[in-house]
């Protein structure tokens, strides 16, 4: 997938990865760019189209589909990261209904125009996804149902030819990661890595250092083969 020419929907799109994205792919020529944010943005460029889009609020989803007439690329980068020990059931809750489930409602809600742009999914997940960060389980956890929800799009996706993607982040520097004393990769290296993942076509995108020391160990596990395997159960129906 270039993204030159293509539109592209980004949420959570006002800080961070987030913001990043949007840049990216306004330098690689996206025709449009829709920026979802909880609230009002301002953007100088006029190829950028923001979308008033909490990923957990039905109404504004549906308000922001209204507003697309084509796409080409989702990116679903909306999500939360709070400490926690797994004792209060409140934070593993707002975690899924923002890093899992609202990125579920996103995804189903611009399905048909992906399907009709036969166009591609990027899931922004975490390598606490594939291991804990017990520093943040309720996210870890989160990231991990998301991580295996891209697995499942993916099988279930393919013969309509949508291509699911998912961003496995290290340590970025962002607000979420502040409080971590670790070596972390800029906002922009990581919507660089993102883009370039996209248009190599890999399934699984490793788009920082951190990330990208694991890339050729997982690809060639044994978790990675099961995936293969298991998506084999899916029969292809008419695209």
């Amino acid at each position: 997938m270039n993204i030159t020419n293509k539109a592209v929907l980004i949420t959570g799109a006002n800080r961070g990865i987030g913001q990043a994205l949007v840049s990216e792919a306004l330098r690689r020529g996206a025709k449009k760019v829709y920026a979802g944010t909880r609230g009002p943005l301002q953007h100088f460029d006029q190829h950028v189209i923001p979308l008033t889009l909490d990923v957990t609020n039905t109404s504004q989803i549906r308000q922001a589909v209204d507003q697309v007439d084509a796409l080409d690329v989702l990116i679903n980068n909306a999500g939360i990261a709070l400490y926690d020990d797994l004792t209060d059931f409140e934070v593993i809750e707002k975690h899924l209904a923002v890093n899992l489930l609202g990125l579920l409602r996103v995804t189903h809600a611009f399905l048909p125009l992906l399907k009709r742009s036969r166009g591609s999914i990027v899931n922004n997940v975490s390598l606490a996804g594939l291991a804990s960060l017990p520093v943040i389980p309720s996210y870890s956890i989160s990231k991990a149902a998301a991580f295996n929800v891209t697995q499942s799009l993916r099988a279930l996706l393919a013969s309509h030819g949508v291509a699911v993607h998912a961003a496995i982040l290290g340590p970025v520097d962002t607000d979420m990661s502040r409080g971590l004393d670790i070596p972390k990769a800029s906002p922009e290296r990581a919507a660089q890595g993102i883009f370039d993942g996209l248009q190599r076509g890999e399934d699984d995108i490793f788009p920082d250092p951190a990330s990208l020391s694991i890339a050729d160990a997982w690809r060639a596990s044994v978790a990675k083969a099961l995936e293969r395997q298991f998506a084999a159960f899916i029969q292809p129906s008419a695209a």
